[in-house]
Protein backbone atom coordinates (compact mmCIF):
# COMPACT_ATOMS: atom_id res chain seq x y z
CA UNK A 1 0.00 0.00 0.00
CA UNK A 2 0.85 3.57 -0.36
CA UNK A 3 1.76 6.03 2.25
CA UNK A 4 -1.55 7.76 3.57
CA UNK A 5 0.56 10.71 4.47
CA UNK A 6 1.92 10.94 0.68
CA UNK A 7 -1.62 10.63 -0.56
CA UNK A 8 -2.80 14.04 1.48
CA UNK A 9 -0.13 15.72 0.57
CA UNK A 10 0.12 15.43 -3.14
CA UNK A 11 -3.29 13.46 -4.11
CA UNK A 12 -2.64 14.81 -7.76
CA UNK A 13 0.06 11.96 -7.61
CA UNK A 14 -1.65 9.41 -7.00
CA UNK A 15 -4.66 10.47 -9.06
CA UNK A 16 -2.29 11.05 -12.18
CA UNK A 17 -0.59 7.14 -11.49
CA UNK A 18 -4.03 5.64 -11.21
CA UNK A 19 -4.98 7.05 -14.36
CA UNK A 20 -1.99 5.99 -16.14
CA UNK A 21 -2.70 2.64 -14.91
CA UNK A 22 -5.61 2.35 -16.09
CA UNK A 23 -7.37 2.40 -13.00
CA UNK A 24 -10.65 4.05 -10.68
CA UNK A 25 -9.19 7.73 -10.30
CA UNK A 26 -12.19 8.41 -8.41
CA UNK A 27 -10.91 5.63 -5.11
CA UNK A 28 -8.31 8.32 -4.57
CA UNK A 29 -11.09 11.12 -3.51
CA UNK A 30 -12.92 8.16 -1.56
CA UNK A 31 -9.71 7.25 0.35
CA UNK A 32 -9.02 10.77 1.56
CA UNK A 33 -12.69 11.34 2.47
CA UNK A 34 -12.38 8.24 4.89
CA UNK A 35 -9.26 8.81 6.11
CA UNK A 36 -10.61 12.31 6.73
CA UNK A 37 -13.25 10.73 8.95
CA UNK A 38 -10.99 8.61 10.35
CA UNK A 39 -8.69 11.27 11.72
CA UNK A 40 -11.49 13.26 13.13
CA UNK A 41 -13.73 10.95 14.61
CA UNK A 42 -10.55 9.63 16.23
CA UNK A 43 -9.83 12.99 17.78
CA UNK A 44 -13.49 12.99 18.82
CA UNK A 45 -13.39 10.03 20.81
CA UNK A 46 -9.82 11.17 22.41
CA UNK A 47 -11.38 13.81 23.45
CA UNK A 48 -14.83 12.21 24.80
CA UNK A 49 -12.56 9.87 26.37
CA UNK A 50 -10.52 12.24 28.21
CA UNK A 51 -13.58 14.54 29.49
CA UNK A 52 -15.00 10.35 30.52
CA UNK A 53 -11.85 10.36 32.77
CA UNK A 54 -12.13 13.80 33.81
CA UNK A 55 -15.70 13.40 34.94
CA UNK A 56 -14.37 9.92 36.48
CA UNK A 57 -12.29 12.11 39.05
CA UNK A 58 -15.25 14.49 40.49
CA UNK A 59 -17.86 11.89 41.28
CA UNK A 60 -15.76 10.54 44.51
CA UNK A 61 -15.62 13.74 45.32
CA UNK A 62 -19.07 15.49 44.14
CA UNK A 63 -22.22 14.31 46.78
CA UNK A 64 -25.92 15.17 46.39
CA UNK A 65 -27.74 16.44 43.22
CA UNK A 66 -24.02 17.73 42.30
CA UNK A 67 -23.04 13.88 42.57
CA UNK A 68 -26.22 12.89 40.78
CA UNK A 69 -25.98 15.14 37.87
CA UNK A 70 -22.49 13.99 37.22
CA UNK A 71 -24.12 10.54 37.31
CA UNK A 72 -25.85 11.47 34.70
CA UNK A 73 -23.42 13.33 32.52
CA UNK A 74 -21.41 9.88 33.02
CA UNK A 75 -24.17 8.00 31.08
CA UNK A 76 -24.53 9.80 28.06
CA UNK A 77 -20.90 10.27 27.71
CA UNK A 78 -20.46 6.68 28.46
CA UNK A 79 -23.08 6.19 25.25
CA UNK A 80 -21.38 9.23 23.18
CA UNK A 81 -17.70 7.37 23.82
CA UNK A 82 -18.76 3.91 22.26
CA UNK A 83 -20.50 5.61 19.39
CA UNK A 84 -17.55 7.64 18.77
CA UNK A 85 -15.50 4.48 18.89
CA UNK A 86 -17.33 2.49 16.72
CA UNK A 87 -17.56 5.48 14.27
CA UNK A 88 -13.81 5.10 13.83
CA UNK A 89 -13.38 1.80 13.76
CA UNK A 90 -15.74 1.83 10.75
CA UNK A 91 -13.94 4.72 9.35
CA UNK A 92 -10.80 3.05 9.86
CA UNK A 93 -11.93 -0.24 8.04
CA UNK A 94 -12.65 1.72 5.28
CA UNK A 95 -9.99 3.45 5.06
CA UNK A 96 -7.97 0.40 5.11
CA UNK A 97 -9.98 -1.38 2.35
CA UNK A 98 -9.88 1.68 0.05
CA UNK A 99 -6.44 1.36 0.31
CA UNK A 100 -5.40 -1.80 -0.43
CA UNK A 101 -7.33 -1.33 -3.88
CA UNK A 102 -4.96 1.54 -4.45
CA UNK A 103 -1.94 -0.12 -6.81
CA UNK A 104 1.58 1.53 -6.21
CA UNK A 105 2.70 5.01 -7.60
CA UNK A 106 4.22 4.12 -11.18
CA UNK A 107 7.33 5.53 -11.49
CA UNK A 108 7.55 8.45 -13.61
CA UNK A 109 9.61 7.36 -16.42
CA UNK A 110 7.55 4.32 -17.20
CA UNK A 111 5.56 4.46 -20.66
CA UNK A 112 2.32 5.18 -20.34
CA UNK A 113 -0.53 2.84 -21.96
CA UNK A 114 -1.01 -0.38 -22.62
CA UNK A 115 0.28 -3.80 -22.68
CA UNK A 116 1.69 -3.12 -26.27
CA UNK A 117 2.70 0.59 -25.45
CA UNK A 118 6.33 -0.50 -23.85
CA UNK A 119 9.32 0.74 -24.55
CA UNK A 120 12.74 -1.42 -26.49
CA UNK A 121 15.65 -0.85 -24.18
CA UNK A 122 17.81 -3.07 -25.54
CA UNK A 123 18.01 -5.71 -28.35
CA UNK A 124 20.87 -8.76 -27.54
CA UNK A 125 21.95 -11.43 -29.78
CA UNK A 126 21.52 -12.51 -33.22
CA UNK A 127 18.27 -13.98 -34.98
CA UNK A 128 18.92 -17.20 -36.54
CA UNK A 129 17.95 -17.12 -40.35
CA UNK A 130 16.80 -20.88 -40.98
CA UNK A 131 15.98 -20.21 -44.63
CA UNK A 132 19.75 -19.27 -45.04
CA UNK A 133 20.81 -22.51 -43.14
CA UNK A 134 17.89 -24.61 -45.37
CA UNK A 135 15.64 -25.98 -43.37
CA UNK A 136 12.14 -24.76 -41.68
CA UNK A 137 12.29 -24.55 -37.77
CA UNK A 138 9.98 -26.91 -35.99
CA UNK A 139 8.40 -25.40 -32.86
CA UNK A 140 9.32 -26.58 -29.49
CA UNK A 141 5.92 -29.67 -29.40
CA UNK A 142 7.09 -31.51 -32.45
CA UNK A 143 11.26 -30.94 -31.41
CA UNK A 144 9.48 -31.90 -27.46
CA UNK A 145 8.30 -34.91 -28.62
CA UNK A 146 10.90 -35.81 -31.23
CA UNK A 147 13.47 -36.22 -28.33
CA UNK A 148 11.49 -37.90 -25.69
CA UNK A 149 11.14 -34.74 -23.49
CA UNK A 150 7.61 -33.49 -23.49
CA UNK A 151 4.16 -35.24 -23.43
CA UNK A 152 1.25 -33.06 -23.23
CA UNK A 153 -1.07 -35.53 -24.80
CA UNK A 154 -0.91 -37.58 -21.27
CA UNK A 155 -0.53 -34.44 -19.19
CA UNK A 156 -3.98 -33.70 -21.09
CA UNK A 157 -5.62 -37.20 -20.16
CA UNK A 158 -4.31 -36.96 -16.43
CA UNK A 159 -4.58 -33.45 -15.21
CA UNK A 160 -6.88 -31.51 -18.28
CA UNK A 161 -5.40 -28.89 -20.57
CA UNK A 162 -2.40 -27.13 -20.12
CA UNK A 163 -0.79 -29.37 -18.17
CA UNK A 164 2.57 -31.62 -19.29
CA UNK A 165 4.82 -34.38 -18.31
CA UNK A 166 8.70 -33.17 -18.80
CA UNK A 167 10.21 -36.63 -19.62
CA UNK A 168 13.39 -38.05 -20.08
CA UNK A 169 15.89 -35.50 -21.17
CA UNK A 170 13.20 -32.93 -21.13
CA UNK A 171 13.33 -33.44 -16.89
CA UNK A 172 16.56 -33.65 -17.29
CA UNK A 173 16.84 -30.38 -19.09
CA UNK A 174 14.64 -29.00 -16.19
CA UNK A 175 17.00 -29.96 -13.36
CA UNK A 176 19.85 -28.59 -15.35
CA UNK A 177 18.40 -25.23 -15.67
CA UNK A 178 16.97 -24.89 -12.01
CA UNK A 179 21.26 -25.96 -10.64
CA UNK A 180 22.54 -23.37 -13.27
CA UNK A 181 20.06 -20.69 -12.48
CA UNK A 182 20.55 -21.29 -8.64
CA UNK A 183 24.25 -21.75 -9.07
CA UNK A 184 24.05 -18.73 -10.83
CA UNK A 185 22.21 -16.61 -8.02
CA UNK A 186 24.54 -18.18 -5.52
CA UNK A 187 27.65 -16.87 -7.00
CA UNK A 188 25.77 -13.07 -7.01
CA UNK A 189 25.14 -13.75 -3.05
CA UNK A 190 21.55 -15.06 -2.99
CA UNK A 191 20.43 -16.99 -0.41
CA UNK A 192 18.63 -20.38 -1.91
CA UNK A 193 15.86 -21.46 -0.83
CA UNK A 194 12.86 -23.84 -1.13
CA UNK A 195 9.59 -22.13 -0.36
CA UNK A 196 6.05 -23.29 0.45
CA UNK A 197 3.38 -23.57 -2.04
CA UNK A 198 0.15 -23.16 -0.02
CA UNK A 199 0.35 -19.59 1.76
CA UNK A 200 -2.61 -18.04 3.89
CA UNK A 201 -4.54 -14.86 2.98
CA UNK A 202 -2.76 -12.27 4.65
CA UNK A 203 0.54 -13.65 2.39
CA UNK A 204 -1.27 -13.47 -0.47
CA UNK A 205 -2.84 -10.04 0.08
CA UNK A 206 -0.36 -8.23 1.26
CA UNK A 207 2.32 -8.77 -1.54
CA UNK A 208 -0.67 -7.34 -3.64
CA UNK A 209 -2.13 -10.91 -5.80
CA UNK A 210 -5.71 -10.81 -4.58
CA UNK A 211 -6.65 -7.91 -6.14
CA UNK A 212 -6.52 -7.54 -9.60
CA UNK A 213 -4.47 -10.70 -10.20
CA UNK A 214 -7.43 -12.77 -8.19
CA UNK A 215 -8.89 -14.41 -10.79
CA UNK A 216 -5.97 -16.31 -11.32
CA UNK A 217 -5.44 -17.44 -8.28
CA UNK A 218 -6.05 -21.14 -6.91
CA UNK A 219 -7.75 -20.81 -3.40
CA UNK A 220 -8.09 -24.49 -1.34
CA UNK A 221 -11.76 -22.92 0.72
CA UNK A 222 -11.92 -26.08 3.17
CA UNK A 223 -8.23 -24.77 4.06
CA UNK A 224 -8.64 -21.27 3.29
CA UNK A 225 -4.64 -21.35 1.91
CA UNK A 226 -3.74 -20.26 -1.61
CA UNK A 227 -1.43 -22.24 -3.94
CA UNK A 228 1.51 -19.60 -5.63
CA UNK A 229 1.60 -18.38 -8.58
CA UNK A 230 5.27 -17.57 -7.88
CA UNK A 231 7.60 -17.75 -5.25
CA UNK A 232 7.51 -13.99 -4.57
CA UNK A 233 4.94 -14.68 -2.52
CA UNK A 234 6.40 -16.72 0.26
CA UNK A 235 9.63 -14.99 0.10
CA UNK A 236 8.30 -11.90 0.47
CA UNK A 237 5.95 -12.56 3.66
CA UNK A 238 8.71 -14.75 5.12
CA UNK A 239 9.89 -11.70 7.03
CA UNK A 240 6.03 -10.74 7.45
CA UNK A 241 5.87 -8.08 10.99
CA UNK A 242 9.15 -7.77 11.45
CA UNK A 243 11.90 -4.98 11.96
CA UNK A 244 15.41 -6.32 10.46
CA UNK A 245 18.66 -4.16 11.19
CA UNK A 246 19.85 -1.64 8.26
CA UNK A 247 23.47 -3.05 8.29
CA UNK A 248 21.73 -6.63 7.58
CA UNK A 249 20.46 -4.95 3.70
CA UNK A 250 20.70 -5.94 1.35
CA UNK A 251 18.98 -9.48 1.63
CA UNK A 252 18.55 -11.38 -1.48
CA UNK A 253 16.79 -15.34 -1.74
CA UNK A 254 16.52 -17.27 -4.76
CA UNK A 255 13.09 -19.24 -3.97
CA UNK A 256 12.68 -22.28 -6.28
CA UNK A 257 9.00 -23.28 -6.35
CA UNK A 258 5.98 -25.04 -8.29
CA UNK A 259 3.96 -22.20 -9.76
CA UNK A 260 0.04 -22.37 -10.29
CA UNK A 261 -2.00 -20.18 -12.20
CA UNK A 262 -5.30 -20.81 -13.32
CA UNK A 263 -4.56 -18.41 -16.63
CA UNK A 264 -8.10 -16.84 -16.27
CA UNK A 265 -8.64 -15.14 -19.69
CA UNK A 266 -5.97 -16.78 -21.84
CA UNK A 267 -8.71 -19.21 -23.96
CA UNK A 268 -7.08 -19.71 -26.81
CA UNK A 269 -3.56 -17.86 -26.51
CA UNK A 270 -0.90 -20.22 -26.66
CA UNK A 271 -3.07 -23.33 -26.21
CA UNK A 272 -0.05 -25.48 -28.38
CA UNK A 273 2.71 -27.27 -26.22
CA UNK A 274 4.35 -25.92 -22.83
CA UNK A 275 4.71 -22.06 -23.52
CA UNK A 276 1.02 -20.60 -21.38
CA UNK A 277 0.81 -23.68 -18.47
CA UNK A 278 -1.61 -24.19 -15.52
CA UNK A 279 1.57 -25.53 -13.65
CA UNK A 280 5.38 -25.05 -13.47
CA UNK A 281 8.63 -24.44 -11.67
CA UNK A 282 10.50 -20.88 -10.97
CA UNK A 283 13.72 -20.01 -9.73
CA UNK A 284 12.78 -16.38 -8.34
CA UNK A 285 15.20 -14.11 -7.34
CA UNK A 286 13.55 -11.77 -4.39
CA UNK A 287 15.48 -8.78 -2.61
CA UNK A 288 15.03 -6.48 0.75
CA UNK A 289 16.84 -2.95 0.25
CA UNK A 290 16.30 0.25 1.59
CA UNK A 291 14.04 2.74 0.06
CA UNK A 292 16.79 5.14 -1.73
CA UNK A 293 18.46 1.64 -2.88
CA UNK A 294 15.51 0.29 -5.10
CA UNK A 295 16.03 1.95 -8.34
CA UNK A 296 19.50 0.68 -7.94
CA UNK A 297 18.96 -2.78 -7.07
CA UNK A 298 16.41 -3.05 -9.71
CA UNK A 299 18.59 -2.30 -12.48
CA UNK A 300 21.33 -4.94 -10.68
CA UNK A 301 18.22 -7.79 -10.81
CA UNK A 302 18.15 -7.04 -14.49
CA UNK A 303 21.60 -7.01 -15.01
CA UNK A 304 21.46 -10.94 -13.70
CA UNK A 305 18.11 -12.25 -15.75
CA UNK A 306 20.54 -10.25 -19.18
CA UNK A 307 23.42 -12.35 -17.94
CA UNK A 308 21.74 -15.47 -17.43
CA UNK A 309 19.60 -15.53 -20.73
CA UNK A 310 23.27 -14.63 -22.56
CA UNK A 311 24.57 -17.67 -20.84
CA UNK A 312 21.77 -19.62 -22.83
CA UNK A 313 22.79 -18.00 -25.98
CA UNK A 314 19.22 -16.61 -26.73
CA UNK A 315 18.33 -13.85 -28.47
CA UNK A 316 16.49 -11.50 -26.35
CA UNK A 317 15.38 -7.76 -26.17
CA UNK A 318 14.48 -5.74 -22.54
CA UNK A 319 11.39 -3.83 -22.53
CA UNK A 320 10.34 -0.96 -20.08
CA UNK A 321 6.67 -2.30 -19.35
CA UNK A 322 3.81 0.33 -19.86
CA UNK A 323 1.84 1.25 -16.98
CA UNK A 324 -1.37 0.17 -17.88
CA UNK A 325 0.47 -3.46 -18.15
CA UNK A 326 2.61 -3.17 -14.69
CA UNK A 327 0.34 -5.18 -11.82
CA UNK A 328 -0.71 -3.75 -8.62
CA UNK A 329 2.64 -3.64 -6.57
CA UNK A 330 5.24 -2.67 -9.28
CA UNK A 331 6.11 1.03 -9.51
CA UNK A 332 8.36 -0.31 -12.57
CA UNK A 333 8.88 -3.19 -14.33
CA UNK A 334 11.23 -4.82 -17.06
CA UNK A 335 10.67 -7.92 -18.87
CA UNK A 336 13.60 -9.28 -20.76
CA UNK A 337 11.59 -11.11 -24.05
CA UNK A 338 13.34 -14.23 -26.01
CA UNK A 339 13.10 -14.75 -29.84
CA UNK A 340 10.73 -17.39 -30.73
CA UNK A 341 11.47 -18.95 -34.02
CA UNK A 342 7.82 -20.29 -35.01
CA UNK A 343 6.11 -17.42 -33.53
CA UNK A 344 8.19 -14.94 -35.13
CA UNK A 345 8.44 -12.83 -32.25
CA UNK A 346 9.68 -12.02 -28.68
CA UNK A 347 7.88 -13.92 -25.94
CA UNK A 348 8.38 -12.91 -22.27
CA UNK A 349 10.86 -15.04 -20.04
CA UNK A 350 12.18 -13.17 -17.46
CA UNK A 351 10.55 -10.50 -15.62
CA UNK A 352 11.62 -7.81 -12.56
CA UNK A 353 9.68 -5.76 -10.82
CA UNK A 354 10.29 -2.78 -8.22
CA UNK A 355 7.63 -2.45 -5.45
CA UNK A 356 9.23 0.53 -3.35
CA UNK A 357 7.32 0.37 0.01
CA UNK A 358 4.34 -0.95 -1.42
CA UNK A 359 4.52 -4.71 0.14
CA UNK A 360 6.53 -4.16 3.40
CA UNK A 361 3.61 -1.55 4.67
CA UNK A 362 1.01 -4.38 3.47
CA UNK A 363 3.02 -7.03 5.15
CA UNK A 364 4.42 -5.03 8.30
CA UNK A 365 8.11 -5.44 7.30
CA UNK A 366 10.33 -2.32 8.87
CA UNK A 367 14.23 -1.68 8.92
CA UNK A 368 15.58 -0.28 11.71
CA UNK A 369 18.57 2.58 10.82
CA UNK A 370 19.63 4.25 14.01
CA UNK A 371 16.66 5.19 16.03
CA UNK A 372 14.62 5.32 12.90
CA UNK A 373 11.82 2.65 12.11
CA UNK A 374 10.32 2.91 8.44
CA UNK A 375 9.09 0.80 5.31
CA UNK A 376 11.67 -0.89 3.33
CA UNK A 377 12.00 -1.65 -0.33
CA UNK A 378 11.27 -4.91 -2.26
CA UNK A 379 11.82 -6.27 -5.52
CA UNK A 380 11.16 -9.61 -7.37
CA UNK A 381 12.83 -10.92 -10.50
CA UNK A 382 12.69 -14.12 -12.70
CA UNK A 383 15.74 -15.76 -13.11
CA UNK A 384 14.47 -18.75 -14.71
CA UNK A 385 10.89 -20.23 -15.77
CA UNK A 386 11.40 -23.40 -16.68
CA UNK A 387 8.77 -24.30 -19.42
CA UNK A 388 9.43 -21.15 -21.29
CA UNK A 389 13.35 -21.32 -21.22
CA UNK A 390 12.71 -24.75 -22.21
CA UNK A 391 10.59 -23.23 -25.30
CA UNK A 392 12.86 -20.75 -26.45
CA UNK A 393 16.14 -23.57 -26.18
CA UNK A 394 15.11 -26.13 -28.22
CA UNK A 395 13.48 -23.74 -31.09
CA UNK A 396 16.63 -21.47 -30.70
CA UNK A 397 19.16 -24.39 -30.36
CA UNK A 398 17.52 -26.72 -33.12
CA UNK A 399 19.45 -28.57 -35.87
CA UNK A 400 17.97 -29.68 -39.40
CA UNK A 401 17.76 -32.86 -37.79
CA UNK A 402 15.68 -32.44 -35.11
CA UNK A 403 18.74 -32.27 -32.62
CA UNK A 404 19.02 -29.40 -30.35
CA UNK A 405 22.39 -27.89 -29.22
CA UNK A 406 22.72 -27.56 -25.62
CA UNK A 407 24.50 -24.38 -24.24
CA UNK A 408 27.59 -24.28 -22.81
CA UNK A 409 26.62 -23.04 -19.14
CA UNK A 410 23.89 -26.29 -18.90
CA UNK A 411 26.88 -28.73 -20.20
CA UNK A 412 27.87 -29.51 -16.56
CA UNK A 413 24.53 -30.08 -15.45
CA UNK A 414 23.39 -32.67 -18.14
CA UNK A 415 26.56 -34.71 -17.79
CA UNK A 416 29.30 -33.40 -20.39
CA UNK A 417 25.82 -33.69 -23.01
CA UNK A 418 26.89 -31.38 -26.11
CA UNK A 419 23.66 -32.27 -28.14
CA UNK A 420 20.00 -33.56 -27.49
CA UNK A 421 19.60 -36.38 -29.82
CA UNK A 422 15.96 -37.38 -31.32
CA UNK A 423 15.05 -40.30 -29.84
CA UNK A 424 11.92 -40.88 -32.00
CA UNK A 425 11.81 -40.49 -36.17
Amino acid sequence: MIDLRLLREDPDRVRASQRARGEDVALVDALLSADERRRSSGVRFDALRAEQKQLGKLIPKASGDEKAELLKKTGQLAADVKAADAERDAADAETQELLLRLGNLVHRDVPVGGEEDFVTLETHGTIRDFGAEGFEPKDHLELGTLLGAIDVERGAKVSGSRFYFLTGVGALLELALVNAAIAQATAAGFTPMLTPALVRPQSMAGTGFLGQAAQDVYHLDKDDLYLVGTSEVPLAAYHMDEILDADKLPLRYAGFSPCFRREAGSHGKDTRGIFRVHQFDKVEMFSYVAPEDSEAEHQRLLGWEKQWLTSLELPFRVIDVATGDLGASAARKFDCEAWIPTQRKYRELTSTSDCTEFQSRRLSIRVRDGKQVKPLATLNGTLCAVPRTIVAILENHQQADGSVYVPKVLRPYLGGLEVLEPVAK
